[in-house]
């Protein structure tokens, strides 16, 4: 690591102007929203790679992150936005069910099909029955508006002032605080305050101690500290080699 791929960083405020959610946990019929905005959430939301809103087919067996992020990894990194001050959230209650005169509960899927009746009746299960992985009723616990949220983001990129973020594109304001220098400093023990991606982190950076947010796609970190090469960006330190899916390219 005796080279840094990226010159300079910018530091950058995120103010939600709206609820946003993702589905971070489920528990029962509740989906809960964690206080904190992926990286990769955020490298789609800024328009640096681009995927289909809803899959189909073959392309719903398995994610694309790692296909998708590759072909920019070497121009541009953003960390996972960590809160400023103390996140707040919301309660909402959702309701899908159907308010057509005739309808029935399947396996989490409501049929409204009224040619499915008879079939329904004499126990058999039509087509319009099969499994749906789209919850019909439930709550969901989003991140209130008015929070604001703290990046990295590494690479000489001209960034939008307003991005769309999470399952319901909700609208949030992009403000560039500062545009710090990258140093690299020599192998030894530090610690770091931000929030970190597990995929992200090379193999070379040895890990000591942390606190883990399980959360889909990939686990994020937070109050590391670790031995190696490490990145200054301004009063800030992060593991050097931080690279998009960088520890499962340097498993292959």
């Amino acid at each position: 690591m005796s080279t840094i791929p990226f010159q300079q960083a910018k530091l950058v405020e995120l103010h939600c102007l709206e609820p946003v959610f993702f589905a971070s946990r489920e528990l029962s019929d509740t989906y809960y929203t964690e206080g904190l905005i992926g990286n990769y959430a955020l490298t789609y939301a800024l328009g640096l790679v681009n995927s289909p809103y809803r899959l189909q087919g073959q392309a719903t067996g398995r994610p694309t992150y790692k296909e998708d992020l590759q072909p920019i990894a070497q121009n541009v990194y953003i960390l996972p936005a960590s809160p400023i001050g103390r996140v707040t959230f919301r309660f909402e209650r959702f309701n899908a069910l159907s308010d057509a005169y005739w309808y029935a509960m399947t396996n989490n899927r409501v049929a409204t099909a009224r040619e499915d009746l008879p079939l329904q009746r004499q126990g058999k299960k039509p087509n319009s029955f099969r499994p749906s992985n789209f919850p019909q009723t439930g709550r969901l616990r989003m991140i209130e508006r008015g929070n604001k949220f703290q990046t990295l983001v590494f690479g000489n990129l001209q960034l939008p002032a307003y991005i769309r973020l999470g399952k319901f594109m909700s609208k949030v304001k992009v403000n560039v605080l500062n545009e710090l220098p990258v140093t690299l400093l020599p192998e030894g023990e530090y610690q770091t305050q931000h929030y970190l991606n597990v995929a992200d982190i090379p193999q070379q950076i040895e890990t000591l101690a942390f606190d883990l947010i399980s959360i889909p796609p990939a686990p994020i970190i937070k109050n590391l500290r670790f031995r190696g090469a490490a990145w200054q960006v301004g009063e800030m330190i992060v593991p050097a080699g931080l690279h998009f899916c960088g520890r499962a390219s340097s498993n292959e």
